[in-house]
């Protein structure tokens, strides 16, 4: 699994936004490779755990694990830590492997398929500062890299006010988070406050012309781009597509 950073064009995540491991692997075997990245959230994860996580990991994908974490710092240390600690083992076969030899030939090490993992600003800044040790914690444990940490400014399906958002997203730089996730809107702004290597994930995503859900606050692929997103998420619009990979496929091309 190749590592996902900041240092890289905005990229595509898919919300696999479905009640049943059945429908997130159905997609997941439509849409990879590509899409590389699946968002994990509370529609799967209360049912499904570490399955769907491991399902989108041995498929070669990475999870987006949006759960939000919001309670007492003790409580949050332990999510993120156990959030990390959903490896895998991969292996690396070389070419022209003797099968006939042992397998010494093979390189085995553990990844974790989660690469990025919300909290919620709206706790403490002692609560974000332990999510980020327990994430780096139970890396160092496990001999992989911390996966992202983003906190949730204010959801887009609610009218916000950028100035309430600016001191979120500055409270969680503050608290060590890699970014904060925010609409497009807002992303111009958290990126002149908090600098450019401060990620912004930016959901609410609609092709030009599609419906507007709930979302409140949405804007197209090429909005999110003009304003810094590292990230997008999108889930209704390439979920209910007729053809799910040509739509992703569609969005792709805008980012590129």
């Amino acid at each position: 699994m190749p590592p996902v950073t900041s240092h890289q064009s905005p990229q595509l995540i898919v919300a696999l936004d479905v009640d049943t491991l059945e429908k997130a692997t159905h997609f997941v075997d439509i849409l990879y490779p590509t899409v590389k990245l699946f968002k994990v959230g509370s529609s799967l994860f209360p049912a499904w755990g570490t399955d769907v996580v491991r399902m989108v990991g041995k498929k070669g994908g990475r999870v987006f694990l949006d759960l939000k974490f919001l309670d007492i710092p003790n409580t949050v240390y332990s999510a993120t830590a156990s959030g990390t600690s959903s490896c895998i083992a991969v292996y690396s076969i070389p070419s022209g492997l003797d099968e006939k030899k042992t397998e010494d030939q093979v390189t085995k090490h553990l990844s974790s398929p989660v690469f990025m993992m919300t909290l919620h600003t709206l706790g403490s800044s002692e609560m974000l500062r332990k999510g980020v040790k327990g994430a780096e914690d139970e890396a160092a444990k496990q001999g992989i890299k911390k996966p992202l940490l983003v906190g949730v400014t204010v959801l887009t399906c609610e009218v916000a006010d950028v100035e309430e958002v600016l001191k979120r997203a500055c409270i969680a730089k503050e608290a060590g988070l890699d970014g904060v996730v925010c609409s497009a809107h807002e992303a111009a702004a958290v990126k002149e406050a908090c600098g450019k290597d401060f990620l912004v994930v930016a959901p609410g995503i609609r092709p030009k012309g599609y419906k507007t859900d709930d979302q409140k606050r949405k804007a197209t692929a090429q909005e999110a781009i003009a304003a810094g997103a590292d990230f997008i998420v999108v889930g209704r619009p390439i979920l209910e597509a007729q053809d799910p990979r040509k739509a992703a496929e569609d969005i792709l091309k805008e980012l590129s």
